[in-house]
């Protein structure tokens, strides 16, 4: 038996990347899926979104595992969505157990010149997102019993860059969120943890506007210029981590082995958080 065997996950930004490896290693362990992902792209976002055809990738491989999804193409900043979704995975299987508050973005440039409307995406996403996303669950944990809850940060979530300043605000604030819902919701036996991953191989980072972030000094740098310059960030000799590195410490989290831990920023970066 899996580690999440006759449990129920819920995974936001599910389509691609982080999101969908999550929701392919919990559904390995075992576990059924609830799946949900904006699948299109948002106007201030420096590379493309995910797409339905994304999303219906990550149903065709949670199914080959043989375990079961429902998917749905939603909004983590539309609470009735939300809600909604919830329900339809509810009503599938009976219960959630776990939350995976993944969905997220990345933008860049200077606070000092930076769009209002750059700055309100970033924040509604990433950490209204997040909020929602738990608030809409937590009856359904409380149902249950209790639960596990794990919100996505970042390295940016701890450390200042330039740059990007409505990203660090945004996942520094998604730590501040989540050891609040840890202290809140103790009682009703769910725990609430964070993973800070550092550059991970997904869309996310690999898109020209990230190439340009890291290698200012080049016109048109491509993969193998931002390879070179991402090398340098961790003290493993790795330019980046891979989704499953981030999925493993997601399993872990919200696992039985760690039933005591809430409360918890955990780095999944290679060493970059300790330079």
């Amino acid at each position: 038996m899996g580690r999440m065997e006759g449990k129920v996950a819920f995974v936001t930004g599910a389509a691609r990347g982080q999101g969908r490896s999550h929701a392919i290693r919990l559904a390995q362990e075992g576990a059924d899926i609830v799946a949900l992902d904006l699948a299109a792209s948002l106007p201030t976002v420096p590379y493309a979104g995910a797409t339905p055809d994304d999303l219906a990738e990550t149903v065709q491989a949670v199914e080959a595992l043989g375990r079961n999804i429902v998917a749905t193409e939603a909004d983590v900043r539309d609470y009735e969505a939300l809600e909604q979704a919830l329900a339809e995975g509810v009503a599938r299987f009976g219960r959630v157990d776990t939350v995976v508050a993944n969905a997220g973005i990345f933008g860049v440039g200077r606070l000092d010149t930076l769009p209002e409307k750059a700055w309100r995406e970033m924040l509604d996403v990433n950490l209204t997102g997040a909020w929602l996303t738990v608030k809409a669950a937590i009856p359904h944990l409380r149902a249950a019993g209790g639960g596990a809850v794990v919100i996505t940060s970042s390295g940016a979530g701890v450390h200042a860059s330039p740059n990007i300043g409505h990203y660090v605000s945004s996942k520094h604030g998604v730590i501040g969120l989540m050891r609040t819902l840890a202290l809140e919701l103790a009682g009703d036996s769910i725990r609430v943890n964070c993973v800070l991953p550092g550059t991970v191989d997904t869309p996310m980072v690999q898109n020209e506007a990230m190439y340009q972030l890291f290698r200012p000094d080049l016109t048109g740098p491509d993969r193998a210029d931002f390879t070179q310059a991402a090398r340098g960030l961790a003290v493993l000799d790795v330019p980046w981590v891979e989704s499953v590195d981030v999925s493993n410490a997601v399993l872990f989290l919200v696992s039985d082995e760690a039933r005591y831990i809430t409360g918890v920023a955990l780095p999944v970066d290679a060493g970059t958080n300790i330079k």
